[in-house]
């Protein structure tokens, strides 16, 4: 486990590359050129953005509510369907 104060003293580069090794792809989304992915990485939620030669990791500020952050993914999320 990596201490959530060294790992943003990381470059954004190694952060993403982290959260896309050991973190759980969530969903995924686009936001202009951004390609946007969220992750749940050691009992937090992170956001990869990519676009071509960058990468930057974002996280939610502590208590911020579930549905403020899967919101924005909601309209690509899978939903199951009762079976008739």
């Amino acid at each position: 486990m990596l201490e959530h104060s060294l790992f943003h003293k990381l470059p954004p580069w190694r952060q993403a590359e982290i959260v896309e090794q050991k973190g759980v792809a969530l969903a995924q989304r686009q936001f202009k050129d951004w390609s946007i992915t969220l992750f749940s990485f050691e009992h937090r939620f992170l956001e990869v953005w990519t676009k071509p030669g960058t990468e930057v990791v974002t996280s939610f500020r502590p208590g911020a509510a579930y549905m403020d952050i899967i919101e924005p993914y909601m309209h690509g999320l899978p939903v199951p369907t009762p079976e008739a």
